[in-house]
């Protein structure tokens, strides 16, 4: 028995997904290289730093003392390669440890400088691109903001960074791509923006958002110049194990500025409860090279099948990948649904619910999202999601299980062959 046992799937279109898997092959031998090294340096960090039983323990009130946290953030600073670490599981979203960053570095007057073209639509109220006067956002307390777009090729202008980085504080990096098509940034083309900046400005804060890039590598940004990297612990650094939570590490001086922003001033690292969350943020690192290993599988799976379908897939199957993201180029409003509803089908939550594209706080247009997951809200598992205007792509990312994750795509495109908006 098989999926098409279980699901209703049209056997030609099975037959299609079987050879887009084979055509896999050689990509998902590298991706299992790749996941190896990576468990390996997780599993060195655990022994070095001794996790042990009691640093699962919880603490209330202040959490003095708390054992689990101190040696949480030291081995996420030696697997990151950084001198330190801030991981937290009150840190409420990707976003919020982004914002934390932000301001704990940023001071009135001080000039941030995005290189990667304008930031996720969610931090664009934070830096006061969008939104009301007196939120409260970076433009307000007397920050300024610069930014430089990349080139049609969707790689960084090295030119106008060197040129521009002696005006700026931070240099600000968006790793992935968020609702838009270029391809997401690999450590490579992040250490070729590092060295433009130090050419010449070799004082300014180079800041990574290193969401949904955690273990696609075998290095990460600090291995290249990057001074400090924040990311999301219900993406891939959780492993599907983290229900909440962040990271911001770097530099020792910096993450320092970082936990006043996030306590206060004075205390910083030395204070904040756990709670009991400790375990969970443990192990959900120690699985995320497997899990991220997982998640890139089925985002190659996607764009070699919906290739073959006939679809615009950014990047390639065959592509060197800076992220566990694929965007599917849909086209129509009614495609983009019926992929979403897909997706859903194939979720081990919430399967029985059709998505809507609904007004998505934070967001200008509506938008549509899959996402039965078992965290609400995390995108390490398998979710799609896209804005209600053109091309109406999918920004599919995730799957904790490269089994259930093909199946779900094939359920998107089965909803797509259902409605009569592809045929074979």
């Amino acid at each position: 028995m098989g999926m098409v046992d279980f699901f209703a799937i049209d056997p030609r279109l099975a037959a299609i997904g079987a050879g887009a898997e084979t055509a896999c092959a050689p990509v998902f031998a590298r991706i299992e290289e790749i996941a190896a090294h990576n468990a390996a340096k997780v599993l060195r960090s655990f022994a070095d730093n001794r996790v042990s039983e009691p640093c699962f323990g919880a603490s209330t009130g202040y959490g003095y003392g708390d054992l689990g946290r101190d040696v949480l953030d030291r081995v996420w600073a030696q697997v990151l390669g950084t001198e330190d670490a801030l991981v937290r599981h009150n840190f409420v979203s990707g976003t919020h440890a982004l914002t934390v960053a932000l301001f704990g570095l940023l001071r009135p007057g001080q000039v941030l400088l995005a290189v990667t073209g304008q930031p996720y639509d969610t931090l664009c109220p934070v830096i006061g691109l969008t939104g009301k006067a007196g939120d409260g956002s970076l433009k307000d307390f007397g920050v300024v903001y610069r930014q430089i777009d990349l080139l049609p090729d969707g790689m960084p202008d090295l030119a106008a960074i060197t040129e521009q980085a002696p005006g700026a504080d931070i240099i600000y990096i968006q790793r992935s791509r968020g609702y838009t098509l270029r391809e997401a940034l690999t450590t490579e083309t992040i250490g070729e923006i590092c060295r433009a900046v130090r050419a010449s400005h070799p004082d300014a804060v180079i800041m990574v958002d290193n969401c949904y890039g955690e273990f696609v590598e075998m290095q990460e940004p600090p291995a290249v110049g990057a001074d400090i990297i924040i990311g999301s612990m219900i993406k891939n650094a959780g492993g599907g194990i983290a229900r909440t939570g962040g990271y911001i590490a770097g530099k020792a001086a910096l993450v320092e500025l970082c936990a006043y922003r996030l306590t206060c001033v004075g205390l910083g690292k030395e204070v904040g409860c756990t709670l009991g969350m400790n375990r969970e943020l443990f192990q959900g690192l120690f699985l995320a090279p497997d899990i991220v290993a997982n998640a890139m599988k089925t985002a190659v799976y996607a764009s070699q099948l919906f290739t073959m379908l006939g679809f615009s897939c950014s990047p390639s199957a065959e592509a060197v990948r800076g992220d566990i993201v694929t965007a599917v180029e849909l086209r129509t409003p009614e495609a983009l649904t019926a992929f979403c509803r897909g997706i859903q089908k194939g979720s081990p939550v919430d399967a029985y619910v059709a998505p809507e594209p609904w007004d998505m706080p934070g967001y200008t247009d509506q938008v549509i999202m899959a996402a039965g997951a078992f965290t609400n809200g995390a995108s390490i598992e398998l979710s799609a999601d896209g804005p209600m205007r053109p091309p109406y792509a999918a920004w599919m990312q995730g799957g904790i299980s490269w089994h259930s994750g093909k199946i779900s795509l094939l359920l998107a495109a089965q909803e797509l062959l259902s409605q009569g908006l592809i045929t074979l």
